[in-house]
């Protein structure tokens, strides 16, 4: 299956480290779901906000794995697997992405293992959301 354009649009973001493309690339009712947050975080804005913590805290060492996609480029889903290092400690995780016409994120969840990993995920993105 070909990539979907969604999923090559994050690749390249993830890559850059360049926040600038998520305005084009999230819908404005956006869902984000963190390992670190009970609840959803919902809109725009916070997804960007917690998207861009991500590239400072998991970004210089991030590096996906392997991915599988459902759909196409008017509506579909992903999986990213990831890891990365964080303040010494090992991170192993997904991504997963859902996306509607338009080719517009609906929905950004994270999850990460293990204890360790996460505890050092939730530090560094605690500390970057206070800076942003």
């Amino acid at each position: 299956m070909t990539t979907p354009a969604p999923v090559l649009a994050w690749h390249d973001i993830a890559r850059t480290r360049d926040p600038a493309g998520l305005d084009a690339l999230l819908a404005d009712d956006c869902v984000f779901r963190s390992p670190a947050v009970h609840t959803p975080q919902e809109g725009k804005a916070v997804t960007t906000a917690y998207l861009r913590a991500a590239m400072v805290v998991l970004g210089p060492t991030l590096r996906y794995l392997d991915e599988w996609y459902a759909g196409d480029d008017d509506g579909g889903s992903a999986v990213l697997e990831f890891e990365c290092e964080v303040d010494g400690r090992a991170v192993h995780g997904v991504d997963m992405l859902r996306w509607g016409s338009g080719g517009r994120l609906t929905s950004f969840t994270v999850m990460v293992r293990p204890v360790k990993g996460l505890e050092a995920v939730i530090a560094g993105m605690g500390a970057e959301l206070m800076r942003g």
